[in-house]
């Protein structure tokens, strides 16, 4: 048996008990972000910047491209978080870095 069209099933079945109920909504990922304690550490270009922040009890070093959405800005998709064990390893390889580049 395929699992095509097992979603469209699913949703009409809902549909019928839902007697006219709009769907709970979703937790905003903006709502998340504000719970965090983040601090800027510069911004790379317009829109990336590199931060520290505490979530979820830990730290993290995040490089992160933003986006303005309905006048504010957000982060992105794109970019990576770093924890303090992965940041020490990047930091200790910044001259190894330097010479690849001035080499390139």
């Amino acid at each position: 048996m395929s699992g095509r069209g097992k979603r469209k099933e699913e949703e009409s079945a809902l549909d019928e008990n839902s007697e006219g109920h709009a769907p709970p909504k979703k937790a905003s990922k903006i709502a998340a972000a504000d719970e965090s304690d983040e601090l800027v550490v510069c911004e790379v270009s317009k829109n990336r910047r590199v931060t520290v922040r505490n979530w979820q009890g830990k730290v993290w070093v995040d490089i992160r491209e933003f986006y303005v959405k309905d006048g504010q800005l957000l982060p992105g998709k794109r970019g990576i978080s770093l924890n303090v064990d992965q940041w020490n390893v990047l930091r200790d390889h910044v001259e190894a870095i330097d010479k690849a580049l001035a080499e390139a």
